[in-house]
């Protein structure tokens, strides 16, 4: 037996550099200008992030995706069934604040470039949240984010549809300018060849009573990593963004927090982050960090440093 054994993991961890070097031979199909339209509110995307860890994660996606394809018509033969379409689901999950919607929208970018693949559908679970008014009505209007803030019947049952070849799902739509879901307002999605699923808790296993969970529906999940610290100053400092730009709307929920001092709105952005967000993540969102197939840990400048694969 060796002194120091190398400890058992179900996931490849690979460096930065090792990763980036996949990307050798693909390219970038992105502008500048391209990746200023994807990128968040106070991430720092740019084309080098781009080229060293999303073009690999893109290429890595689209194999999945085909040999998904290729085991679905070989069981319909098998079997005699008609060979029906059945879109690829990603999962992508993590934090508020720690970067997943670039990344998702990104990824949507990216997948759409591949002639495989050119309908590509982005859903988040913010539309599946409950109206405020519901959240008020079983009293957990403080905890919304958390997982029993959001229809979960009504989300498996969408992407049920969608993974079961359905012609046309309809989803609800949320605004963050009025912190609310958005009465008779709906997103249509039609057999897209992937579909990609973004939100908090996506990688949940099924709950005490529930057969089903949503992440039983991926063929793909990714979750976004940082320390929690970083993810803390990435809230606070996007806050602060946000309070002298779209809170400064008048039609905004938060627009009450416009004319703080930045010491003012940091105090409360930090009140925010300590009695919602940091307990959401500790709770229920860190845990489901090693049920992804793919992690994406970060810097505290956003950076990607380690891309963990699950082993197959």
């Amino acid at each position: 037996m060796p002194d120091n054994p190398t400890p058992l993991t179900p996931f490849h961890e690979i460096p930065r550099t090792r990763w980036a070097d996949l990307s050798s031979s693909l390219g970038n199909p992105l502008t500048e200008t391209e990746i200023d339209r994807l990128r968040g509110l106070g991430d720092a995307l740019d084309l080098a992030e781009v080229e060293s860890i999303y073009i690999p994660l893109t290429r890595l996606l689209s194999l999945y995706a085909k040999a998904a394809r290729e085991t679905h018509s070989v069981t319909s033969t098998f079997l005699g069934l008609s060979n029906t379409h059945t879109p690829f689901v990603i999962g992508v999950a993590g934090s508020v604040a720690v970067g997943k919607s670039t990344v998702s929208r990104l990824l949507r970018e990216l997948l759409s470039r591949d002639p495989e693949t050119p309908n590509i559908a982005l859903v988040t679970t913010d539309g599946f949240l409950y109206s405020n008014d519901e959240l008020e009505r079983r009293g957990i209007a403080a905890r919304k984010g958390f997982p029993e803030s959001y229809d979960r019947r009504a989300l498996i049952e969408f992407v049920t549809q969608i993974k079961s070849g359905a012609t046309e799902v309809s989803a609800p739509v949320y605004s963050h300018l009025s912190y609310d879901i958005v009465p008779d307002e709906h997103i249509i999605v039609t057999q897209p060849d992937i579909l990609i699923i973004e939100g908090l808790n996506v990688l949940q296993p099924p709950t005490l009573g529930q057969e089903l969970a949503l992440s039983d529906l991926f063929d793909f999940g990714i979750y976004v990593d940082a320390e929690t610290d970083d993810i803390k100053s990435w809230y606070v400092n996007r806050f602060l963004q946000l309070k002298s730009g779209a809170f400064a709307r008048s039609d905004s929920y938060f627009h009450r927090y416009a004319n703080l001092s930045d010491e003012e709105a940091a105090e409360i952005a930090l009140g925010f982050w300590n009695s919602v967000n940091e307990p959401n993540l500790v709770e229920n969102i860190a845990p489901t960090r090693a049920r992804a197939t793919l992690v994406l840990r970060k810097e505290r400048d956003h950076t990607v440093s380690t891309v963990s694969l699950r082993k197959i």
